[in-house]
């Protein structure tokens, strides 16, 4: 397994008989034994000191006249890897799986564990079972989580000490039955459908059960559930989900899990192509606490990969269920290696509009970063109003063609308002499957990142100039 590396301390815990003395040892390139810990309530728990990167190590627990080791442990970075089924979808299933099968054995410090797929109506204080235990990736790979195990690769390469990757997660879940009943009520929810889908089901004996554990961060993909599903909640119990798994892991792991550890988080990508549902358009901004953009005051150290324009056509698995998850991971890593490893001048972000001016005539985005512009028709579209009124999804979008563009901005026509209405509200790449495979019409300059997509009223204040943040 991989255990959490210095400066936090790794937790470890297990069970034995009411009142039993238990004893932790660590022996390998340093040793430790911890003080004699007292079994409570059938559950012991100990806490180690802090242990840099690398191993391995065996850890021996001794209580009484019994002993149970563990072998070639290593300690590391620890990542929860959660979600539904764009998150289960397996490594054997991407394109180039073959060649990425054949790789894991280079990668014998990037460490899996998959939880497996089981529900409970209380909260559980063990795993009911364990679909793969901590394994060297071999060919058990073939059923990991390719998102998880692809950022762990990723992240190994980058940081060159091992990765724990713990999968726990389930096809066709909303988020509700991954939310402890503090943030359903926080945000208003009443009981779910059953089965996999009751409230609370999946937290209770997929994810509390982990709490003691030390993480690093997690990594979520989930939102399809939900496109047609308390879709106008996701706002709430996106941040509030988080923020609360944040709290329990603290508590869970006597704080040695950060209060505010890093969570990453996939951008729903595509389903229908040529769907006018709004569903996926809305919970992608819902994802964002309907700012458009990660971090920010609500979603503080949660970083994004944006999905948008990565769809699969042809997908044996359906079109929900697009093959190109390397891509997804490789937009991962730049935001974790910024949001939890703090490093400098990497561009995460792709770009998003800094200041919106408007005339009868055009509509002009000056960006905050440097742009890679390509014309489009209708991946920009205006709501023409002649009140001073917020305009939503329900509202009536006409398309505003890009006319012109520089390093910087975008100047798009606004000649398809009635004469008698003004510009009241601008969105971008609002609709389920917005363009082709990496064929969005705004990128940063080095076209990896692209623009996510946003919606922005102007405000009734003033006329001409709108400001986005």
């Amino acid at each position: 397994m991989v255990l959490q590396k210095s400066p936090e301390k790794a937790v470890l815990w297990g069970y034995g008989p009411e009142g039993a003395q238990v004893t932790v040892f660590l022996s390998g390139p340093i040793t430790q034994k911890t003080l004699p810990i007292k079994v409570k309530e059938g559950i012991w728990r100990a806490t180690l000191d802090p242990v840099k990167a690398g191993g391995p190590y065996t850890v021996t627990v001794a209580s009484q006249n019994i002993t149970a080791s563990l072998t070639d442990v290593l300690f590391g970075d620890v990542w929860l890897c959660g979600g539904q089924s764009n998150m289960y979808f397996k490594t054997s299933q991407i394109f180039n799986a073959s060649e990425e099968l054949a790789l894991a054995a280079k990668y014998p410090h990037v460490r899996t564990f998959m939880a497996a797929l089981k529900q409970s109506e209380t909260e559980l204080t063990d795993l009911i079972q364990v679909e793969l235990p901590w394994s060297v990736p071999t060919a058990d790979l073939t059923e990991f989580s390719a998102v998880c195990w692809l950022f762990g690769r990723y992240m190994y390469e980058n940081l060159k000490y091992p990765i724990g990757l713990v999968e726990s997660c389930w096809g066709g879940t909303p988020i509700e039955v991954w939310s402890s009943s503090r943030v359903l009520q926080k945000c208003g929810l009443e009981q779910t459908r059953n089965g996999p889908k009751e409230n609370s089901v999946l937290w209770n004996a997929m994810i509390h059960p982990m709490l003691n554990m030390t993480l690093k961060g997690a990594l979520w993909y989930q939102g399809e559930a939900n496109a047609a599903y308390h879709q106008e909640k996701y706002n709430c119990c996106f941040p509030a989900m988080i923020d609360d798994w944040r709290m329990a892991f603290h508590q869970g792991s006597g704080q040695q899990t950060a209060l505010d550890f890093p969570f990453g988080f996939v951008q729903l990508s595509t389903y229908q192509k040529g769907s006018t549902d709004d569903g996926f358009a809305n919970i992608r901004w819902h994802q964002t606490a309907d700012t458009g953009f990660v971090p920010n005051p609500r979603m503080q150290k949660t970083f994004m990969a944006v999905a948008l324009d990565l769809p699969d056509e042809t997908s044996p698995y359906g079109t929900i269920h697009p093959r190109d998850k390397q891509d997804v991971a490789y937009r991962l890593t730049l935001g974790a290696r910024v949001v939890a490893y703090n490093e400098k001048d990497l561009p995460f972000l792709g770009p998003f509009p800094k200041q919106i001016q408007s005339t009868r005539m055009y509509v002009s985005i000056t960006y905050d970063q440097t742009v890679s512009v390509t014309p489009s028709n209708d991946i920009f579209e205006i709501c023409c109003s002649g009140i001073q009124a917020p305009c939503g999804p329900q509202s009536t979008w006409v398309p505003a063609p890009i006319m012109q563009w520089d390093q910087t901005s975008v100047q798009i026509s606004a000649n398809l308002c009635p004469p008698a209405a003004e510009v009241a509200a601008l969105r971008y790449a609002w609709r389920d499957w917005p363009c082709d495979f990496k064929a969005c019409p705004i990128y940063s300059t080095s076209g990896i990142l692209p623009a996510p997509p946003f919606i922005i009223n102007r405000s009734p204040a003033t006329r001409n100039v709108w400001i986005s943040y």
